[in-house]
């Protein structure tokens, strides 16, 4: 379903200005763009009043953990999807490592064709790396010399050390061999695992939640990081790395990232992105809320904290995904080291980082570019990621003169909690737009939980993307 709306007098984000004005959505496509304000409603199209909110693209999150198939307590396509447009979140990645996990065709388009059925906006998704299964990825992406661009996958996931789930490629022959015969783009989770098994020993035994950070150290992610540069340069293939987390990784990768409408040259184009957790919490954030806020790089310290805003305003990392990984309330509460790695964040990013805006550590242009165009851009979508006219009708509207706390029980995720809970937000999605199609709202009469607005399957498409040699 693809729709026809007006909206009037928003202030919108623009590539190139923020200005107050109208813009018009035609079968789904931007169709036109006036700064002065004298569209004209037309017969047939939805009419929204935008007066007092901002206007941006929809959000695009690149790392998503929908938990489909196989943990349906957690999340699947369904809920995930719905607890993103609550969260301005017009199109999503996500990530195979399921029950089973997710390593061939098949099996990707057994969940291209769940999403149709579940999803209420656009979806991609990754194929499972393991260490004997390059026919299998070459399949989905291609080959160096016959790239493929399947709509709706977006490329291989590669977990260099153990996280969540059965996918692991540690061993470096494994990972030539997949850098080497592959096209497509290749997401890393970036933790060595040889120094994981050689650090286990000596935090084993510790039931304190600062010993995760501790065992997983900025080390252990930096030695993973170099392994995966130095295969994408020997190689060419193009590289991303997820979630960085360590500030020796935004020193070590300055210079070394850019995006991929600024590569110049022939080498591996290499870019990286972080977490609106990574840039808002610190050690003393995980000792208040414990096992809540363990995830796979861990939450760090003040000072990479700090380093990290560092490099995203230096463009070293490019763009802001969340790693939503919902685990249950009953799972989180085993206490470390038994509670799962992982914890929501859909729902809540856009507002997190509109509200960072809002402090001073950044502008809102600065988030529609981190959260929406340089997603686009760094992973060929076509059609995403900016207010222009001929770029799909994709959009959310904020308000970022209201504060609501969030509590757990407004949540969207099956699981029901949130890591920001008790926190002041501003910038809540007050309407998401899927193809021109109002998907979800937050009105005075909704409450701030919101309302979904279509039935599972209604809108959403997969998301398209050029091939990567």
């Amino acid at each position: 379903m693809r729709g026809n709306m007006l909206i009037r007098g928003a202030t919108m984000v623009l590539p190139n200005q923020t200005t107050t004005g109208d813009l018009r959505i035609v079968n789904g496509v931007i169709e036109s763009i006036d700064i002065t304000g004298s569209l004209t409603h037309n017969d047939g199209e939805l009419l929204i009043d935008a007066e007092g909110l901002h206007l941006l693209p929809g959000i695009i999150d690149p790392q998503c953990h929908f938990r489909d198939p196989g943990q349906p307590e957690k999340e699947d396509l369904g809920s995930g999807s719905a607890a993103a447009v609550s969260g301005g979140v017009t199109s999503f990645l996500d990530m195979p490592n399921n029950k089973p996990s997710i390593t061939t065709l098949e099996g990707m388009n057994m969940k291209l064709d769940t999403a149709a059925k579940k999803c209420v906006n656009n979806y991609g998704f990754f194929i499972g790396a393991t260490p004997d299964n390059v026919t299998d990825l070459q399949d989905a992406v291609g080959t160096p010399d016959s790239p493929l661009a399947i709509p709706g996958i977006c490329g291989i996931k590669i977990f260099m050390g153990s996280s969540t789930g059965t996918l692991l490629v540690n061993e470096r022959k494994a990972l030539e061999a997949i850098f080497g015969g592959t096209a497509g783009l290749i997401a890393v989770h970036a933790e060595d695992e040889q120094r994981l098994i050689k650090r286990y020993e000596t935090y084993k035994t510790r039931t304190d939640i600062a010993a995760h950070a501790e065992w997983r150290d900025d080390k252990t992610a930096l030695l993973a990081t170099q392994l995966a540069v130095e295969l994408a340069e020997a190689t060419g293939h193009r590289l991303h790395v997820l979630h960085l987390t360590s500030g020796i990784e935004g020193e070590w990768l300055e210079g070394r990232t850019t995006l991929p409408s600024k590569a110049k040259g022939e080498g591996a184009i290499i870019t990286t992105e972080t977490l609106p957790q990574h840039l808002t919490f610190d050690e003393e954030d995980v000792l208040r809320e414990g096992t809540r806020l363990q995830m796979n790089p861990p939450i760090r310290y003040k000072k990479d904290r700090e380093l990290l805003w560092k490099h995203m305003k230096n463009g070293t990392i490019q763009c802001i995904a969340t790693d939503h990984a919902p685990h249950t309330t009953e799972a989180k509460n085993l206490g470390f080291p038994n509670a799962p790695s992982g914890m929501p964040g859909v729902e809540t990013s856009l507002a997190v980082m509109l509200t960072h805006a809002k402090n001073g550590m950044c502008s809102i242009e600065d988030v529609v570019l981190w959260m929406s165009t340089y997603v686009a851009d760094c992973y060929n979508m076509t059609g995403k990621g900016r207010l222009e006219e001929g770029y799909d009708g994709d959009i959310v509207l904020v308000d970022m003169s209201s504060e609501a706390v969030v509590e757990d029980h407004n949540s969207w995720s099956r699981v029901g909690w949130n890591p920001f809970r008790g926190r002041s937000l501003v910038g809540w999605a007050q309407i998401t737009v899927v193809a021109g199609v109002p998907v979800f709202e937050r009105t005075e009469s909704t409450g701030q939980k919101g309302k979904l607005l279509v039935q599972p399957g209604e809108v959403g498409e997969p998301i398209l993307m050029t091939p990567w040699n």
